[in-house]
């Protein structure tokens, strides 16, 4: 039943001829009567305003000029809200608006149920909770109608005060954002609806107030409507009023709208401003244009009459903007009683042979998407936090950013101005759970004709609030809807609108409605292929990709190289900026962040929320430092003739004038040449080569040498201080001493050892002076070892190891391992069940007093008929053990990998570790190159990345050397004495190997997987220390979603390996 039709206007019923007559007539009753606005499709807005751009107007020139909207000619309602929550619309106080905000409180049962505007009513204890959904809708799908009594209904009520002078001006009440839709009321009288939960709605309530006096607001938020169909973004499912609410208090004669574009010439030098101002009387009207110093570039004043004047300022040679040189201009438009001042950033987007550029040159997008997110309140971020997150963006070298999958909250495009950050600006669109419930998914909406007006609503918002933004360079249509007519009308609207920018949607695959082509999680060699191709006349951005979940992305380089490599590639945007997870509490207090499910919301995506480069609270995480370091600006390249190395600029438009660069040597002997400063050659133009000059750099030749060179920033900006890192980058100078080496240069020619069986299996060796050892020959493992007491009363120290040194071929799933074939693959063929199984183990002693013990083992699962076959050698010296092996894959139904290949013991009382390889932070052999090769230190618990959903973690890669330490407590129990240097229990040597690595975690593999939560994993923390310690990784690929593990990352489990390591 359409709006406005009454039971009258339906088809009669017909009654059966030998039914009986009615004893009366009756009418029919509807419930509802009508069908709600929030699920008729014809009803997106009632009684609201045209979109215009996003602005404050001001009382003055220099008011507007302060930028300070508490000087603006408005009134900011947001703040604490009468509330009350019902099931449904038509369920509970309906009448609501008819009570003013102290009558509910008094009479109504209101009193205390409060709410925090702007704010999500899940987060503040209404209503069922958040649910989590990545593509499925959390109601039946009958498009366009959503249930009527399963739809939680928010009532708001406030109330404001108006003084005298506010009189004779219009006044615009105007929301920025409602999830999902809303009637609104004023002092008892309805003023209108909309819909479009990301999208800015504003109604004119000069009629509906008392000026002066107090005035009531009402406003019946619900959760879905018919929009909530192409509102299925990848989120949490949310709901209430989450950004600002304002009274805007528009003078009798004002500005309605504003349009401003900027046109460079074709050298680029100079401009032509193209201002479109929209008035809604006859004035006189001035604009300014001045420079970021505050100087006047021009005045024009011109008579304009009600509707439009255009002003044309031709501008010689201006700076121009750019995500690295992000220079605004000040505009300024004043009347009588009315100013409005607008930031202008000269710049011009365009393909040129089909290369993306801006002003002229090429672009590389280094991007991230971004939801709104903050751990506590939802969608509703405050603006400080939405600051860090943009300064953090910048100090990590990422130049752009996609609004997945909605236009987000104005100031962020404000402070992408003022910071340098290039726009995707995406409409509120996406409808994916439509593509799952069988049929034609894009019939439902995308290809419906039905649809057509809410699709270009969307586009229309966009566009007309974030038109005058420099940042924004490119449009995009929405995310995963298909491909039908409906986007096509929206290209078409757009570029009626605004030809300046280019267009983007990846959902239509041919680029039919789109000016670039675009994919998601690509691989590396389809994006290759795309690159080649030699007919080609748009470019190829991924949209995703690197999906960031949990520990990774691993193989980032990858993708970067090819960008710069091959000139269609634009770039592209990680999946995705941070986690969403909700912070909660368990029952005993303990804090942690939610995830799909945690809230008892069904149907669910579980942790597939939590895929970032930073953590929920969005503090950096692993992936993030990696990201950086493969996007840095300034890469080096290699050492030639000796001193000099090469680098290459890879900014787009600055030299690298602004950067210091400082050296250093790092070696394995400990030699480390301080941090020195070297010249960087003035005026390297992006894109080109350059050579630093280091005297006496091929001098540096001690082994396992390595150049460590730091690009910093000369000054401070607006993002970061004077001395931050940029870049980094490493050559190695010279090979590591081998292994074998080592051992000969390790210490004295071995003594005769102590050797006996205390029963018989197990083998005790003793040395004269060094540790003691016991071998279980009947596991084929070491199972103690113990070092000469510091104490001269007992003879040794207590055995360290508290768990066998064994072969070990698992690691704990991460989320990308689960998430591809690898993960499927170790589960179907039993690799977390694999243990080392005993086949035969002996020992002798050699002339020259070394004990060998040699153990043959299979490391195979239960069920099935595949193992590795171990054939390992231990030769015990007078204060060290030597290990060699040889692993060999057999049997049927191999896994495609091994997780690891190295040994894993437990160690009581490891507090310290000290090493030579990647560091200080985490690695992997796909995910390493942010860390620098080095000496490194670092107390036990710091090892650990506690990852939001428990995996995998704290493997330090590129090993040469580890040792774990004891710190012993001050002599006598003196605390006020100098703490003793940390005591070595155990050290592993790899000599020239290459990749090994280790970690040390109180946690192990099965602790690991076990655990859904961090602190269900505290739970499970043990006093020892399980000790990893692996010649070789499994990578970690970004399968979670998108490509698995690359081949030159893959721990292969068909080949033969050949092993050695050093214990000490």
């Amino acid at each position: 039943m359409a709006q406005g039709d009454t039971a009258a206007a339906l088809p009669q019923e017909v009654r059966s001829p030998d039914a009986p007559a009615p004893y009366r007539t009756c009418q029919d009753h509807m419930f509802p009567p009508a069908t709600p606005d929030w699920n008729n499709l014809k009803v997106l807005h009632r009684n609201t305003l045209p979109p215009r751009a996003h602005f404050f107007l001001y009382g003055s020139r220099d008011d507007a000029l302060s930028r300070d909207v508490s000087r603006s000619k408005s009134q900011l309602l947001s703040g604490q809200w009468l509330f009350h929550l019902s099931k449904s619309p038509l369920v509970g106080p309906t009448d609501f608006h008819q009570h003013t905000p102290s009558e509910l409180a008094s009479k109504h049962g209101w009193a205390g149920q409060t709410i925090r505007v702007p704010g999500m009513w899940q987060l503040q204890g209404y209503g069922r909770g958040p649910q989590y959904t990545n593509i499925n809708f959390p109601f039946p799908v009958d498009p366009p109608r959503v249930p009527i009594d399963d739809n939680e209904c928010g009532r708001y009520a406030t109330a404001f005060t108006l003084g005298p002078q506010d009189r004779d001006h219009q006044l615009r009440l105007r929301f920025e954002g409602v999830d999902s839709a809303f009637t609104v009321w004023v002092n008892h009288r309805e003023v209108g609806y909309s819909q479009g939960s990301r999208n800015p709605s504003e109604f004119d309530v000069t009629p509906f107030v008392r000026c002066p006096g107090v005035n009531y607001v009402h406003v019946e938020v619900y959760q879905r409507c018919d929009g909530s169909y192409i509102e299925d973004q990848d989120q949490w499912w949310l709901s209430g009023i989450f950004r600002d609410v304002w009274l805007h208090k528009f003078p009798a004669t004002h500005f309605e709208d504003i349009h401003v574009q900027t046109v460079l010439d074709d050298d680029y030098r100079d401009a032509t401003l193209l201002v479109e101002v929209k008035i809604n009387s006859d004035a006189n009207v001035t604009l300014s244009l001045l420079d970021a110093d505050g100087s006047a570039i021009a005045n024009q004043t011109r008579a304009a009459k009600k509707g439009s004047v255009r002003f044309e300022l031709r501008v010689k040679n201006p700076h121009k903007w750019t995500a690295e040189t992000p220079y605004l201009y000040q505009l300024v438009l004043s009347m009588p009683g009315c100013a409005l001042a607008e930031r202008v950033g000269f710049r011009r987007v365009e393909l040129l042979d089909g290369v993306f550029s801006v002003n002229g040159k090429p672009v590389k997008l280094r991007g991230v998407n971004r939801h709104e997110h903050h751990p506590d309140y939802g969608r509703a971020v405050p603006y400080d936090f939405l600051k860090a997150d943009l300064i953090q963006m910048k100090q990590h070298n990422i130049n752009a950013i996609r609004t997945s999958h909605y236009i987000n909250d104005p100031r962020l495009y404000e402070l992408a101005d003022e910071l340098g950050l290039w726009i995707l600006d995406e409409c509120d669109l996406e409808c994916h759970g439509l593509f799952v419930v069988g049929g034609n998914g894009t019939a439902f909406t995308s290809d419906n004709p039905e649809w057509e007006e809410a699709y270009l609503d969307r586009a229309r918002q966009m566009v007309m609030r974030d038109f005058n933004r420099p940042c924004v360079i490119l449009w995009s249509l929405g995310n995963e809807s298909g491909y039908g007519r409906n986007h096509h009308a929206m290209y078409k609207f757009i570029k009626s609108l605004d030809k300046s920018r280019l267009i983007h949607y990846e959902g239509d695959w041919n680029a039919q409605s789109a000016d670039i082509l675009s994919r998601m999680y690509h691989s590396v060699g389809d994006t290759e292929a795309y690159a080649k191709d030699r007919n080609w006349d748009k470019p190829l951005v991924l949209c995703e990709y690197v999906h960031a979940m949990g520990n990774g992305p691993g193989a980032i380089k990858e993708y970067i190289d090819l960008f710069y490599r091959y000139p269609r590639l634009m770039g592209g945007f990680v999946w995705e900026w941070a986690n969403h997870g909700l912070r909660a509490k368990t029952k005993d207090g303990r804090e942690y962040m939610a995830y799909g499910g945690d809230f008892g919301d069904e149907p669910n995506d579980y942790n597939f929320v939590m895929d970032g480069l930073c953590l929920s609270n969005h503090t950096p995480g692993p992936g993030l430092i990696e990201y950086k370091k493969a996007i840095e600006p300034v890469q080096t390249l290699g050492v030639e003739k000796g001193d000099k190395v090469r680098i290459v600029n890879r900014y787009d438009f600055v030299t690298l004038d602004h950067l210091e660069c400082w050296w250093s040597i790092v070696s394995d002997n400990a030699n480390i040449t301080p941090y020195q400063r070297v010249a960087i050659p003035k005026g390297v133009r992006p894109h080109t080569e350059a050579l630093l000059h280091i005297p006496g750099l091929d001098y540096h030749r001690s082994a396992d040498s390595h150049l460590n060179l730091k690009f910093v920033l000369a000054g401070a900006t607006a993002w970061c201080e004077a001395g931050h890192i940029i870049a980094t980058g490493e050559i190695q100078l010279t090979r590591p001493a081998s292994l074998q080496l080592q051992r000969r240069i390790a210490g004295r020619q071995p003594q005769r050892l102590l050797v006996e069986m205390n029963n018989d299996s197990l083998l005790s060796i003793t040395s004269s002076d060094g540790p003691s050892w016991k071998f279980d020959l009947a596991r084929g493992a070491l199972v103690s070892w113990q070092r000469p007491s510091p104490d001269p009363g007992r003879l040794s120290a207590p055995n360290i190891l508290s768990e066998p040194l064994l072969f070990d071929i698992y690691r704990a799933q991460t989320d990308n391992d689960r998430g591809c074939d690898f993960g499927r693959n170790w589960r179907d063929r039993r690799l977390h069940q694999a243990k080392q199984h005993l086949i035969q183990s002996s020992w002798q002693t050699h002339d020259n007093g070394v004990v060998q013990v040699t153990v043959k083992s299979r490391i195979a699962p239960p069920v099935l008929n595949w193992a590795l076959e171990i054939t390992a050698t231990y030769y015990f010296l007078d204060d060290a053990v030597a290990i060699r092996a040889h692993a060999k894959p057999t049997g049927n139904l191999l896994p495609r990998a091994w997780g690891r290949l190295g040994l894993v013991t437990a160690i009581k009382g490891c507090d310290q570790v000290r090493w030579f390889g990647r560091g200080p932070g985490e690695g992997y052999r796909d995910r390493k190159l942010s860390q620098l090769v080095g000496r490194w230190e670092l107390p036990v618990d710091e090892l650990v990345t506690d990852y939001e959903f428990p995996q995998e973690n704290g493997n330090r890669t590129d090993v040469r050397w580890v040792e774990f330490l004891t710190s012993p407590s001050p002599a006598g129990g003196d605390k006020k004495r100098p703490a003793p240097q940390p005591q070595r229990l155990l050290r592993a040597r790899y000599g020239d190997f290459e990749g090994a690595s280790f970690s040390v975690l109180p946690y192990s593999a099965a602790d690991l997987e076990a655990a859904q939560h961090p602190y269900e994993l505290h739970d499970r923390r043990r006093s020892d220390r399980v000790v990893h310690l692996d010649w070789m990784h499994h990578g970690l690929g970004t399968g979670s979603c998108g490509p698995e593990t690359l081949p030159q990352y893959t721990l292969d489990a068909w080949k033969e390996y050949d092993l050695e390591v050093l214990l000490d």
